[in-house]
């Protein structure tokens, strides 16, 4: 029998493989030593059942003859989290440091019954995390918040992956029970979901770790008058982005702010069990701009916003919780940094293929503070994804963290300007940060398509996963202009009196009038044409080619905008206008199939202002 290595995600980091293989007998024990790892026994279990074709009943104890997989804690295992699991003609023993390591070598052994069937390959796997703390952030409040049942899904994917931490950012999509006015239209996650979200991470060994932004990214707080009177700039500012933006941030010196924080920790944090909390404090664009000006002026911006930080820190600490933050501000005064308390958790971020994890690491490495890196997904700002810099961003992280001793790995998925990318163009980013955050140097070089058909779209013929990761690099056809950006998403938000500005980036960037278009329109259609062929064994197959036929479709339509661009488009506005209608309406029902109509609205109606353009053209 040709026995073929096996796919697995991520790839362990020792592996003896034998062609040899044990056929899986009927009337088998699943034996752990008490009820303590019976979920671990559950989802072996029901792996075997799904893809080996044998029920195994599950025993507590020792000494049975006809024992078919053995779970055991090995307390003298050197690697807190790691595993061995080992295959041969005795059956199936799956030793574990600690629980978690148990239920990761059963993660190991899912994969292979799936790939295998009944007839499994003799091997022998050593294996052990790089990153003790392996996350996922999910933004759920920009503008896109899914319903519980996505992700539940979702967790248990990630689980399967090996991550042990999930994030769901909030602005303000929790339903604080004292500010209803705040989300009353953002379709919130109430407080019964969180705690049955958090118990069904918790059996998984995965940390459901509150995220609540507390001096930034405030502006659907601010916009309301019970608490414009907060913002440091309340009738608005000048933003790097546009002229006469609403306020976005809270005033640092302000003791109205840290009291809100405070009431808003107090209702949230009971709903976790979780022992971190992430406060975020990025990106406050208006500091020192308005209320806090005289103060900036007299001790500066880095001792103001040092300030209000450890004002946060007291609150967090004293309701026993770890405080993370990010780390963009602080690091641009990094004499301060030595004046951080040692017990809380820099998250150091940064989202480009080239971002400088290297030199940022080491800031806080010297000053003995605990820190993460923090990539991302590359999905935001896109339609399908940016494959090579998701990639390239990933493993700097991955690299650099393990360089300078990172605590953790948390990979980012945001929403910014609308969300408009559907869920499964970040599982190429999931599955690859799960993967480089588990092992670095073993999973490198992973082939990814083949790992996200078995693992992630689960198709069988072998097709979603390349559409995925070639759909992901368009990007590279037109450009890359911005951080955090895709030149064909630019451009279809973009207004009349920026096109001149396009035209000259384009041309400055080696652009020959529309042709770069015409070539993006050609690869659209060559990477879409094996889809039909795909054979996705999921419930939701039909929605996930709904999703990436649209991302294609919206593509294309970006790329006929910028024929117009240089007045080489066939198509007039109005016929424009009613392509991008019909593609409006099939984006809210892929929306809908997965997320709650809250922010759909606020989403669409960028969608909605290109189509004032066409009409009024």
């Amino acid at each position: 029998m040709d026995v073929k290595p096996p796919v697995l995600l991520p790839r362990p980091r020792e592996v003896n493989f034998s062609t040899q293989v044990t056929a899986l007998a009927e009337k088998r024990l699943i034996v752990i030593p008490d009820a303590g790892l019976l979920f671990e026994a559950q989802t072996a279990e029901h792996a075997l059942v799904e893809f080996s074709g044998v029920n195994w009943t599950i025993v507590a104890g020792s000494d049975y003859d006809n024992t078919g997989l053995e779970l055991r804690i090995d307390p003298d295992m050197s690697h807190a989290q790691g595993y061995q699991l080992v295959i041969d003609s005795e059956g199936i023993r799956i030793h574990g440091a600690d629980a978690s390591g148990v239920y990761y070598g059963v993660c190991t052994l899912c994969q292979l019954s799936q790939q295998y069937g009944d007839a499994l390959p003799h091997l022998t796997i050593h294996d052990w995390p790089d990153f003790p703390a392996r996350g996922v952030m999910l933004d759920v409040s920009r503008d896109k918040v899914p319903t519980l049942q996505t992700v539940i899904e979702l967790v248990d994917k990630l689980a399967s992956w090996k991550i042990n931490e999930v994030q769901l950012y909030m602005e303000h999509t929790f339903a604080y029970q004292n500010h209803p006015q705040v989300w009353a239209e953002a379709s919130a996650f109430t407080g019964q979901e969180i705690l049955e979200l958090d118990a069904y991470c918790r059996q998984r060994h995965i940390d459901l770790v509150p995220n609540q932004n507390s001096l930034g990214h405030m502006e659907r707080w601010l916009k309301f008058d019970r608490y414009i009177h907060l913002a440091e700039t309340p009738d608005g500012f000048d933003a790097p982005w546009r002229k006469n933006s609403p306020p976005t941030s809270l005033n640092p010196i302000d003791p109205g702010s840290i009291e809100l924080m405070a009431s808003l920790y107090d209702e949230l944090l009971p709903h976790f069990t979780s022992k971190f909390l992430n406060v975020g404090g990025d990106e406050p664009w208006e500091l020192g701009l308005g209320r806090s000006k005289e103060e900036v002026e007299r001790i500066g911006e880095g001792r103001v916003y040092l300030d209000y930080i450890l004002k946060l820190y007291e609150e967090v600490h004293s309701r026993n919780r770890t405080m993370m933050f990010w780390d963009d501000i602080i690091i641009k005064y990094p004499d301060l940094i030595p004046e951080l308390p040692g017990d809380l958790i820099a998250m150091v971020w940064g989202y480009e293929a080239d971002h400088p994890f290297d030199e940022r690491c080491a800031a806080f490495l010297g000053s003995n503070i605990p820190f993460y890196v923090c990539p991302g997904t590359s999905s935001w700002n896109t339609f399908a994804g940016r494959t090579e810099n998701t990639i390239g961003n990933l493993s700097n992280a991955a690299i650099n963290g393990l360089k300078h001793g990172a605590i953790g790995f948390l990979n980012t998925d945001w929403g910014d300007l609308g969300h408009w990318q559907p869920l499964p163009a970040s599982y190429l980013g999931f599955a690859y940060g799960a993967a480089v955050s588990w092992a670095v140097d073993a999973n490198l070089e992973i082939d990814l398509p083949p790992a996200l058909d078995r693992f992630a779209f689960r198709d069988t013929a072998g097709v979603m996963g390349k559409v995925a990761f070639e759909l992901g690099n368009i990007y590279r056809v037109p450009g890359h202009f911005r951080p955090n950006g895709h030149a064909l998403v630019d451009l279809l938000k973009a207004k009349p009196e920026d096109l001149d500005r396009w035209r000259e980036v384009y041309h400055t960037n080696g652009g020959e009038d529309g042709e770069t278009f015409r070539v993006a329109l050609g690869k659209v259609d060559e990477i879409m044409a094996p889809l039909s062929s795909a054979n996705i064994q999921r419930s939701d197959s039909d929605l996930i080619v709904s999703e990436y036929e649209l991302a294609a479709d919206l593509i294309r339509h970006a790329c006929q905008r910028g024929l117009m661009l240089f007045d080489e488009g066939e198509r007039s506005g109005a016929e424009m206008a009613a392509e991008l209608e019909a593609l409006i309406e099939r984006y809210k029902q892929n929306w809908l199939a997965r997320n709650r109509p809250g922010g759909l609205a606020d989403s669409v109606t960028r969608f909605e202002n290109v189509l004032k353009i066409y009409r009024d053209s």
